[in-house]
């Protein structure tokens, strides 16, 4: 008789980790589909989730612990026991931190999420402040945007998209990006008349559901929201009791706003100025049911920070925030009655160094997580202090910037180690590869997802690990001990995490059976005006904002028109971005996804590649500084004539990744100069920066 069996889980196939449910039969998973008892996915799983099996039963993925044998980057490597590989690591950061001291090891990852605080753990217990997440080429503009003005971070904001009248999404092309639940909702209220403006430089799939398309020139949609502002502040179209009640800065504003007119956004945008005014009036109509959308990967221009705080600033005055069908703050477990988990993070002292970017000085944000651009500075100068040891988590920095100088980066380390479930191109690189087991085989530790229902969810192995992997918790805690530092992780079980997350709460594992999920609170809970209070010092939004006062950065930023790309010589500005098939860097050699999509092609305007004698399908040359790559060309109307755009982490460099080798051009070796661009305010990275040359091949 068979065994058939159902866990209920997260999908680790991107960082959205859709709750999902497993089906197991005599120890082989054979299905997985969206949690049915969770609103908003119903069941619903797109095709990265799916392909879930295909990742679990690849053989093309790191199968047990590897040291490296040859020069980096050869592939070289023996394999070794879990016991040996700790040892190897734990004697190289002794003898590092011995000469360097402990500040000079960090770890890189993808961003703590629902289950990265057991990685911050081991960082922590060995001494160092260094902790950094790749957020800086994705959303933190948007999350320090939220800080400096609101006091919340980005993950503390929900938006209630299934309730909205209007959605503004500016380059966030949701139907591809894709987390199923935010798509679910966004398709419900686009059935019910919500209104949804799309705003690109490309007309994406999500262009194809909006209510109105705007093309926009690349690089203004700073532009664009500084003339939005002036309307509504000129024709008096803001919610004038949020604004006296909630808003502190509005004279200075409207002082900075007034030369930004529609006519002047017209020249800079390309958008003609009766579209920008109807777009006010229509918001205006539609408050305060609407949202204004950051998105997340807004690591896109110099002005970046600047343009996710007058997002915020038009939603706070359309007064959408905290409201019904607009942006939800997040309440803490304390908020609802409820009392949250225990931080296994915190019950480790803090080290008493400071994180390299501190040591900068003022005139940038920073928060919690560490900047990427500061980390490379560092490593390659050895200022402020030298960087020696680096631990990078299931992300890849070749992605980031160009390939030449993530190499001269990585090569100053005297230690570099990979934890993933794939062979990246770090991991190829690396000098130890510690081999995590996907998501299906592995337990997390808990997780608090934030938002007005706050909700424990809990990550459980379907079954056991296929090869020699281990879970994240299994890896760091092995890690701590193998380095002396036991007593700060001193955890045998993820049990013995969980109930000491869970000790005093009143929840206990077995409550996590039913469905994955324990909510802390029956309904969701909002604030009315009278009780809302924002976290700044003074309570309120602060567009002259106390953390902006304190870093020395300036409120507001003067718009600058961005360069003129000479397209009559082949030359544009390279944007890229994310589909619904596959995510980033790491599933384009899943079995059933390549399949699908197996290469990129460069979106090019037709117009501009008729005059460059270009067709459809070309074979097309793309350069950028001394780097060219080969890539077909997909001649359309729906792009501006001034970008190029690619889909981005194709063409890997991994032979043992057979399936996708060498298929289609990386973005990432064309970023010419981004690891000198620091955005305004921020000290992101500013990705659409570059420009590249494409002529027939």
């Amino acid at each position: 008789m068979s065994k058939v069996s159902s866990v209920y889980s997260n999908c680790g196939m991107c960082s959205v980790r859709c709750p999902i449910q497993v089906e197991v039969i005599n120890g082989r998973v054979t299905w997985i589909e969206g949690n049915p008892y969770v609103a908003g996915i119903e069941s619903s799983l797109c095709a990265k989730g799916s392909a879930g099996l295909s990742l679990l039963y690849d053989f093309e993925r790191p199968q047990y612990p590897m040291i490296r044998t040859g020069e980096r980057g050869s592939g070289q490597f023996k394999r070794a026991t879990w016991d040996e590989a700790f040892a190897y690591v734990a004697e190289a950061l002794n003898k590092i931190q011995s000469q360097y001291g402990k500040k000079s090891v960090a770890l890189l990852d993808r961003g703590a999420g629902l289950f990265g605080e057991i990685q911050r753990c081991f960082l922590r217990a060995i001494g160092s402040p260094n902790y950094f997440s790749h957020d800086d080429f994705c959303r933190k503009n948007v999350d320090l945007a939220y800080q400096s003005l609101l006091g919340y971070g980005r993950p503390e904001i929900g938006y209630d998209f299934a309730n909205t009248r209007h959605m503004v999404f500016y380059g966030r092309n949701a139907i591809e990006a894709l987390g199923v639940r935010e798509v679910n909702n966004i398709v419900k209220a686009l059935t019910n008349g919500a209104k949804l403006t799309y705003i690109d430089v490309r007309a994406t799939k999500t262009a194809t559901k909006a209510t109105k398309f705007l093309q926009i020139r690349p690089g203004t949609d700073y532009a664009l929201n500084l003339a939005l502002i002036h309307v509504i502040l000129r024709e008096n179209l803001f919610d004038r009791d949020f604004v006296d009640r909630f808003v502190t800065g509005l004279p200075e504003l409207e002082n900075f706003i007034k030369p930004y007119t529609p006519d002047w956004a017209e020249k800079e945008t390309g958008i003609p100025a009766y579209e920008i005014i109807n777009l006010a009036r229509q918001l205006a109509s539609d408050s305060p049911k609407v949202i204004l959308y950051p998105g997340w990967f807004a690591a896109r221009t110099m002005d970046s920070f600047y343009f996710a705080r007058s997002v915020i600033i038009l939603n706070a005055l359309l007064g959408s925030i905290e409201q019904k069908g607009g942006l939800i703050l997040a309440k803490t477990p304390k908020e609802v009655g409820a009392k949250g988990l225990n931080s296994i993070l915190e019950r480790i002292p803090a080290p008493a160094d400071k994180r390299v970017e501190a040591e900068e000085g003022k005139g940038f944000l920073y928060d919690g997580a560490g900047h990427i651009l500061h980390l490379y500075r560092a490593i390659k100068t050895g200022e402020p202090y030298p960087i020696k040891a680096l631990f990078v988590v299931r992300y890849d920095p070749f992605a980031g910037i160009t390939h030449k100088d993530i190499k001269e980066i990585l090569n100053g380390l005297d230690l570099l180690v990979a934890v993933d479930t794939n062979y990246s191109a770090t991991a190829w690189y690396a000098d130890v590869v510690l081999p995590e087991s996907t998501y299906l085989e592995r337990d997390d530790i808990i997780g608090l997802q934030r938002g007005a229902k706050p909700t424990l969810v809990m990550r459980r192995k379907a079954i056991n690990p296929i090869y020699d992997t281990k879970g994240k918790w299994e890896i760091f805690t092995g890690l701590t001990k193998a380095c002396g530092a036991g007593e700060h992780m001193p955890y045998e079980t993820i049990e013995d995490i969980w109930n000491y997350q869970l000790e005093g709460t009143g929840i206990k594992i077995e409550d996590f059976n039913k469905n994955g999920q324990v909510a802390l609170c029956k309904n969701p809970v909002m604030y009315s005006r009278d009780e809302l209070k924002f976290k700044t010092p003074s309570g309120k939004v602060e567009i002259l904002s106390s953390k902006m006062t304190e870093r020395e950065v300036p409120y507001f930023l003067d718009f600058q028109t961005p360069p003129k790309p000479n397209i009559e010589e082949g030359e544009f500005r390279l944007v890229f971005g994310r589909m619904a098939v596959h995510t980033h860097v790491q599933t384009h050699n899943n079995k059933y996804l390549n399949e699908i999509v197996p290469e990129n092609e460069l979106w090019i305007n037709e117009g501009v590649a008729k005059k460059l004698g270009i067709k459809d399908g070309d074979t097309v040359e793309v350069s950028s500084g001394d780097y060219s790559g080969k890539i077909k060309a997909k001649v359309t109307p729906f792009i501006h004539p001034e970008a190029v755009f690619m889909y981005r982490g194709f063409e890997n460099e991994v032979p043992v990744k057979t399936r996708s080798y060498g298929k289609g051009l990386n973005e990432g070796r064309l970023l010419k100069g981004a690891f000198e661009k620091m955005a305004y305010g921020s000290h992101t990275g500013a990705l659409f920066e570059c420009f590249v040359k494409v002529r027939k091949a």
